[in-house]
């Protein structure tokens, strides 16, 4: 390659330099190196899959003007991932492409991971620190095959959820957004990772439109790592450039400058009317480490809380995922009876039931022995919980307490000083300190935006009422058991 090529090279990056601005450039631009020229085509090498994608995607065609504004021969840009051991002298010859096009060679998907426009995310694994890049920080969470609409079993508890995530992974690129976000909450073990990999499925498969999957943990892997090697830019345009973009289990977001942009992400998002979907154990509103109006625009969707199971629903899960593993095991067999006690018996969640089959496949695997009822009860003891009390809601005690003292719910949150709402008010922040787990500063914001203070002075006022007053402390425990039935 003659000087003269790498001389137009140099002023072709600083044609780019000038029409995308220094940030995008060096994000996207400053990794780019000249491979050859040849006739009418210009090879180029890119160190990651990610950074051949993404310009391909976005900017091969102001690539190839900033070449013809030098040479106007060029016809061609062929881009590829370079080796890091070894650089060859020419690229590998291409197909024969009509004039003024980009080619671009795809290297195939590996299995399991998420994917964004079609193109595999790269595991972190295979990451180094040399080669550190938006890619790795940015690519898509592991995705399991198993988690697909298909497998995923509907019923009462879960069959809004279900619906309403159907209707985001059938939506079409242009299809006006019904709802969003959609907030898809639920206990541990009841479906919510099932449905959001679902979607990501089903829009992987479909291509049209660009989907990605990431947990809170990666998303803020995703972030922390784009500071670190300054491509926080290359960062906020892939998520921005996503059409539906899910994040799982965001109860386990940290981080002040990691919620400042996720807040960045989802307004900008909704605000440009492509879909957001966040699953988490608990609603907006009990999200403690986000701020007020993060909170309010996530509840300001479609929030969609997930219910336990019912007995029904288990036995259903349960004999679909018998019918699943005799794909793989043919003589595996559990008799109805058996099925109907675990489905009885393991109330906890999803993951149980799953773990009661796993361990009759295994002992009908390794022993050849056929599942029994003596065999299943030995086998899921440990898996038989006690019944847990119900869980209490901040607002059903507002609720309670509210009609039982004859006033309203906005009386407790508002900031009235009168004795018919004090004493109300302080039995209600009582009985929200006893009988959830929100902590004082998050009770005082349920009520009106106290301070923790506050609520610590109605605690102890009516702990200290309850020991004197017999008749009080027959009414709150009269309260208490309205509340747990």
């Amino acid at each position: 390659m003659t000087n003269n090529h790498q001389e137009r090279w140099t002023r072709v990056k600083g044609r780019l330099r000038a029409e995308v601005g220094e940030d995008i450039f060096s994000s996207w631009f400053a990794r780019m190196e000249l491979e050859s020229v040849e006739s009418e085509t210009v090879r180029l090498s890119v160190p990651t899959r990610f950074l051949k994608s993404w310009i391909q995607s976005h900017y091969a065609e102001r690539v190839l003007a900033c070449w013809q504004g030098e040479e106007p021969l060029v016809r061609r840009i062929d881009l590829s991932v370079r080796s890091t051991m070894m650089r060859p002298a020419a690229a590998a010859t291409t197909k024969p492409v009509s004039p003024a096009t980009v080619t671009v060679r795809h290297d195939p998907a590996p299995v399991g991971f998420g994917t964004l426009n079609g193109h595999a995310a790269a595991p972190i694994a295979s990451a180094t620190p040399a080669a550190a890049s938006a890619h790795d920080s940015i690519g898509g969470s592991p995705l399991d095959p198993r988690l697909t609409f298909d497998s995923f079993v509907v019923g009462r508890a879960n069959s809004l959820a279900h619906a309403a995530a159907k209707q985001v992974a059938t939506a079409r690129r242009g299809d006006p957004v019904m709802f969003n976000p959609l907030y898809v909450h639920a206990a541990v073990g009841l479906g919510k990772t099932h449905l959001l990999q679902a979607i990501a499925w089903a829009g992987n498969a479909g291509g049209e439109r660009r989907v990605l999957y990431l947990t809170a943990e990666k998303f803020v892997y995703g972030f922390v790592s784009s500071l670190r090697t300054q491509t926080t830019l290359a960062f906020k345009e892939v998520l921005r450039a996503t059409d539906v973009l899910l994040i799982d289990d965001l109860q386990f977001l940290q981080g002040k400058s990691t919620f400042a942009e996720f807040s960045h992400t989802l307004n900008a998002m909704i605000d440009a009317g492509r879909q957001v979907v966040v699953a988490a154990d608990r609603p907006p509103l009990d999200l403690e480490n986000l701020d007020d109006r993060v909170r309010s625009r996530l509840a300001g969707g479609l929030v969609v809380e997930m219910g336990s199971f019912g007995e029904d629903l288990r036995l259903e899960i349960l004999q679909a995922r018998v019918a699943s593993a005799r794909n793989h095991h043919a003589a595996f067999d559990v008799p109805a009876p058996v099925l109907a006690f675990i489905a009885k018996s393991v109330t906890h969640n999803g993951r149980d039931l799953e773990g009661a089959l796993n361990r009759l496949l295994a002992h009908s695997k390794l022993t050849g022995q056929p599942v029994t009822m003596e065999l299943a009860e030995r086998e899921i003891r440990d898996l038989v919980r006690p019944q847990e009390p119900r869980k209490v809601k901040i607002e059903e005690i507002q609720r309670i307490v509210a009609r039982r003292y004859n006033v309203s719910r906005g009386d407790l949150l508002s900031s009235r000083r009168t004795a018919n709402v004090v004493r109300p008010r302080q039995i209600a922040m009582y009985l929200a300190k006893t009988l959830t787990l929100r902590s004082l500063p998050e009770i005082g914001r349920r009520f009106g935006g106290r301070d923790h203070t506050t609520v610590l002075h109605a605690v102890r006022k009516i702990e200290n009422l309850v020991g004197n007053d017999l008749a009080l402390a027959e009414e709150i425990e009269a309260i208490k058991r309205e509340l747990q039935e």
